[in-house]
């Protein structure tokens, strides 16, 4: 696997939960454990700049490619099949299986990514015997979701009805089109995800966040394309644009390590990672997790986000929730200039210091 230090190892942990799970793993296995979530569309070599950092700090830490990623094997890959088992209640027991089988009693920190994040959130909040303290990172978890829904699905009607019609990309990767549409992306899958990363990042110049008003299509419809898309586009046509000139050399991610990311998509697919999104979207397959509507999390946490990163304000007002009602021992917010939504690739020794700054306090 390229540019993976020569202190990462790599190894497969059977039987978890019904898994073979790819582990990357860094420091002395009798350390306090660090567990790290990657997000979509991502893998456990995202945190390849900062896992030695956290081992030579004293820990032992552990990043998996979850369900549905990578070379983790023994999930299902179709759009028809067991979509349930990607729910947050299943994959948090994928975490507590994976710490099982590996023999760790206690996490002294669980971090997560992107969809990472309400997965570290998730594990605190129903395991807070297990783990210690929780990182989030570009996602705010702006709490279980309320027993009865309050209008998410009427939004998409309102969102097709603007001047220039839009669509949400979480109902987006929930249809039966979008892996093709990923895999067979017009430009190819290197120079599609380029195009994603690219625009997600802080090298695109058009990445300046601001809070959104509410849950309104006109709200809404100020987040960029990759967030909020033209109505009648796929995803890679609408990160199009953003594809970088051959000429413009990205050093957070190289040709190299982006052709990581290509062969593990290339082989995997990426029904997986969207049947993450499926779970959150269908009022069913979420169902369970209003059993815990109203709880908070008790677990000293702590978010980061890059400060070029449109993540944070997506779903407006889940920050200030996660600051004043979620989370009961807050520890605060840390933006980090010079990162978008890629934050641990972009700015990993950043990263790496305000996550050891946390656990020190």
């Amino acid at each position: 696997m390229h540019n993976l230090h020569t202190d990462i190892q790599q190894r497969w942990v059977d039987d978890v939960n019904g898994l073979r799970m790819h582990v990357l793993q860094a420091g002395d296995p009798g350390n306090p454990c660090m567990l790290l979530l990657h997000g979509f569309p991502e893998l456990a070599y995202s945190w390849r700049k900062v896992m030695v950092p956290l081992a030579q700090a004293g820990y032992f830490v552990l990043a998996p490619d979850l369900r549905g990623y990578g070379q983790t094997t023994g999930w299902d890959n179709s759009y028809t099949g067991n979509v349930a088992s990607f729910g947050m209640l299943n994959l948090v027991q994928d975490c507590v299986a994976l710490l099982d089988r590996v023999d760790v009693k206690r996490v002294a920190c669980v971090v997560g990514h992107d969809f990472g994040s309400p997965l570290a959130a998730w594990c605190g909040l129903v395991r807070n015997d297990l783990f210690d303290s929780l990182v989030l990172m570009s996602a705010p978890f702006g709490g279980p979701p309320a027993v009865h829904r309050r209008g998410h699905d009427s939004i998409h009607d309102k969102l097709a009805a603007l001047p220039e019609p839009r669509k949400h990309y979480q109902w987006y990767y929930s249809t039966a089109t979008a892996e093709a549409d990923l895999l067979g992306a017009p430009e190819g899958l290197h120079n599609f995800l380029r195009a994603y990363y690219h625009m997600k990042s802080a090298d695109w110049a058009a990445n300046q966040p601001q809070p959104l008003g509410g849950w309104r299509a006109e709200e809404l419809a100020r987040l960029p394309d990759y967030y909020v898309m033209p109505l009648g586009q796929t995803m890679p046509e609408a990160v199009a644009p953003a594809l970088p000139e051959k000429s413009v050399s990205c050093t957070w991610l190289t040709d190299a390590e982006l052709d990581v990311y290509v062969q593990a998509y290339r082989h995997s697919g990426f029904q997986g990672g969207l049947n993450w999104y499926r779970c959150s979207t269908d009022p069913d397959l979420a169902a369970p997790l209003r059993t815990f509507a109203g709880a908070r999390l008790t677990l000293p946490t702590l978010f980061i986000a890059g400060q070029a990163d449109w993540g944070i304000h997506q779903t407006p007002g889940s920050l200030q929730r996660m600051q004043e009602r979620v989370c009961t021992a807050y520890a605060g917010t840390h933006v980090l200039p010079g990162a978008g939504h890629w934050v641990q690739q972009e700015q990993p020794e950043a990263v790496v210091t305000s996550i050891l700054d946390f656990l020190a306090a």
